[in-house]
C-alpha cells in the first residue's frame, strides 16, 4: 500500500486529501462512526481513516467484525492511512512505499491539545463527561516517541520513504507534490494541488516550556534536518539516541500510567452500557489512543 503516516496532527489526513485528488484509490472513509458530529471541527476536510491507522497486521486483517482479507497484491496501489505506532506493527508486505508527514515539535503540541479539548466538549454536550481521561501523554513527549520510532523503523526496514515536514508542503506545494507523484509513478498533479487548504492550518509554533532547553534543542536540530530534506549524520543521530535515552523511562511510566487510566475506563464504559442497556448505548467508538489526526 502507499502508507501515509505520520503522528496525529502532521498532516496525514491533507496528503490523503492530496492522493485522493491525484486518482489514487484509498482505503478509509471522510468521518468515520460520529465523527462528522464530534470533531469535524478539528479537520473539515474529512480524516480518511480506517481501522488500519493502528497498523495492518493480524489483529486488523482480516477485519476484526467482517473477516475480510486484504491480500498485498490487491491494495499494492491504495493509499491508507497509518499513524506511526501502526505502521512499524505492519507487515512489512504490505508496505509499498510511505509518505512520512513531519510537524514541528511545538506546533504538534499545541494542536494536539485543541483536538482534546474539541473531544473533551463533544463528551460533555453528550453527557459523558465521565469519559474525559484524566491523563494524556503529554505532546512534547508523544512526539518525540513516535518520530524516533519512525526514524528507527526506517532504518531497520529499509521500506521507500518519502519524509516530508508540514510546515515545507504548505510553503511549496506544488514543487513537493509533483516531486512526490513522480516518485510514486502517477497521479494528476493539477488536482492533487488543488487539495491543499493552508487556511486550514490553526498553529504556527507557539512557545513552549514542557521539555527542558537542551531536550528542545535537540527536537529543534532534528526538526530542522528533516525540514530542509537532509539525512541524519552520524553526530545528529548519536545525539537522538542519547536523548532517547534520557526520556525513554520518562515515557515508560507514563504509558504504564495512561494503561491503568484506560483499564478503569473501560470497566466505565461497560458500566455505562450496562446502565443504559435498554435505551441507546454509550457511543464510545471515538474514545480510543488513535481517534483522528488532521492538519
Amino acid at each position: 500500500m502507499m502508507i501515509v503516516t505520520g503522528t496525529k496532527r502532521s498532516g496525514t489526513s491533507m496528503w490523503m486529501q492530496i492522493l485522493i485528488g491525484a486518482g489514487y484509490p484509498i482505503i478509509g472513509e471522510a468521518f468515520p462512526m460520529r465523527w462528522e458530529h464530534t470533531i469535524k471541527a478539528a479537520n473539515p476536510e474529512g480524516f480518511y481513516e480506517s481501522h488500519l491507522r493502528r497498523g495492518i497486521y493480524f489483529r486488523t486483517n482480516p477485519h476484526p467484525k467482517t473477516g475480510a482479507y486484504l491480500f498485498p497484491e490487491q491494495v499494492a496501489h491504495h493509499a491508507v492511512k497509518v499513524f506511526i505506532p501502526g505502521l512499524v506493527r505492519s507487515d512489512r508486505a504490505f508496505i509499498t512505499k510511505v509518505i512520512a508527514t513531519v510537524r514541528e515539535w511545538r506546533e504538534y503540541e499545541s494542536s494536539i491539545a485543541r483536538l482534546y479539548a474539541i473531544e473533551d466538549e463533544s463528551r460533555r454536550a453528550e453527557g459523558k463527561g465521565a469519559l474525559i481521561p484524566e491523563e494524556r501523554m503529554p505532546g512534547a513527549l508523544e512526539w518525540w516517541s513516535e518520530n524516533f520510532a519512525l526514524v528507527r523503523d526506517i532504518a531497520v526496514r529499509r521500506y521507500p520513504v518519502h519524509v516530508q515536514t508540514y510546515e515545507g508542503l504548505l510553503q511549496e506545494p506544488e514543487r513537493v507534490i509533483r516531486d512526490v507523484l513522480k516518485w510514486l509513478g502517477r497521479g494528476d498533479p493539477e488536482k492533487a494541488i488543488a487539495a491543499v487548504k493552508p487556511e486550514h492550518r490553526t498553529q504556527r509554533r507557539p512557545e513552549s516550556t514542557s521539555v527542558e532547553p537542551a531536550v528542545a534543542e535537540v527536537f529543534d536540530t532534528f526538526y530542522a534536518a528533516m525540514h530542509a530534506g537532509k539525512g541524519l549524520d552520524a553526530a545528529l543521530l548519536q545525539k537522538l539516541n542519547d536523548t532517547n535515552e534520557l526520556l525513554a523511562p520518562r515515557i515508560a511510566q507514563l504509558h504504564q500510567r495512561l494503561r491503568e487510566q484506560n483499564r478503569r475506563r473501560a470497566i466505565l464504559r461497560a458500566k455505562l452500557r450496562a446502565e443504559q442497556a435498554a435505551g441507546t448505548p454509550v457511543d464510545d467508538s471515538h474514545e480510543d489512543d488513535e481517534t483522528e489526526e488532521s492538519t
